[in-house]
């Protein structure tokens, strides 16, 4: 039944972010946001949010170290998964300037919550430090956003290219009212599914004798980086790969910033000695091995994706055996 409830969570987790996404685009829309920061803010957090309620469930189920699993094993995965995958099968280029600066951005705080995790556990004064970080982040996209906006000659030109590679973009904004029904459905989703998928992650953990920080290293982190793989290999498909690599750091950045912070608000996160020595290391090195495709502008191609999904099924198969 765990695994049931496990495979029934992700599946549900996926569903209702998917929902939550498109009341949340079409809200942000109706409210005149620019396609850039929709972009770079609503569709990454709309594709975090699986993460940001299992981390929060996690810490009110009493088992947190769960859900910073589930962070660092998404971040991982983000990276050498949702990145290899796509560039086998579509290879691409980045050449976006604003992809690269978020890019940067994601490597302090990857560097950042290293730092606080060797302090920990993380407590409500490192969570103030990751809220604020957040709060930066996102003023500054907003901010950045309204100055593309308004250089641009031709802002319905704008709307239209926006449409065309923002896969998650629906062609017309849903009303007020019913968008605000997807928001409120897909929480509901979220909610439940990351409840049934956090129980059934626990018993499997004590059934096979292994930690609930393993489980959210490898089953709930792939599971939960889902909607980020489909947005990738779909962006990687019509040759948009700012948009594939884009939405990665958007999320990582979500991830360390948002769901770590929101989870050491509502209950202190132990950090065990593996992630230490380990599992952060393993998260900051894929972080920083995307250095030479954004800064140079390498192009992903077959070669570098089987690289990155080798890479990531090995470090699975040491968790596994360790």
């Amino acid at each position: 039944m765990e695994y049931i409830q496990v495979i029934a969570g992700l599946i549900l987790l996926v569903t209702a972010g998917d929902v939550l996404i498109r009341g949340a685009v079409s809200t942000a829309e109706n409210f005149g946001l620019s396609k850039l920061v929709i972009g770079l803010t609503v569709i990454a957090f709309g594709t975090s949010a699986p993460e940001m309620v299992v981390g929060i469930d996690a810490a009110l189920a009493g088992v947190p170290t769960m859900a910073l699993g589930n962070v660092v094993g998404s971040n991982t995965a983000n990276i050498l998964l949702v990145i290899g995958l796509p560039a086998i099968i579509y290879p691409f280029v980045c050449d976006s300037d604003e992809v690269k600066q978020n890019y940067y951005i994601m490597l302090f705080g990857t560097v950042l919550f290293m730092l606080l995790c060797v302090t920990g556990p993380l407590t409500h004064f490192h969570a103030t430090f990751l809220l604020i970080f957040l709060f930066s982040f996102l003023y500054s996209s907003y901010k950045n956003g309204r100055i593309d906006t308004s250089l641009a000659s031709d802002k319905e030109e704008i709307s239209e290219h926006a449409y065309e590679t923002l896969d998650e973009l629906p062609e017309k904004p849903l009303s007020t009212g019913r968008a605000t029904l997807y928001i409120v459905t897909g929480l509901a989703g979220l909610m439940f599914g990351a409840d049934i998928l956090v129980d059934g992650g626990v018993v499997i953990a004590q059934s096979y004798g292994i930690s609930e920080a393993v489980i959210g290293l490898t089953i709930i982190a792939i599971g939960t980086s889902l909607p980020e793989l489909v947005t990738s290999i779909m962006a990687a498909r019509h040759g948009h790969g700012d948009v594939a690599l884009g939405n990665i750091i958007g999320s990582n950045i979500f991830n360390l910033f948002a769901i770590m912070g929101a989870t050491a608000f509502v209950a202190d996160v132990p950090v065990p000695q593996s992630f230490l020595t380990v599992d952060l290391w393993v998260m900051a090195l894929a972080s920083f091995a995307l250095i030479p495709f954004i800064q140079w502008k390498i192009r992903f191609n077959r070669v570098i994706g089987i690289l990155f999904t080798g890479g990531y099924i090995t470090y699975i198969y040491m968790l596994g055996t360790a």
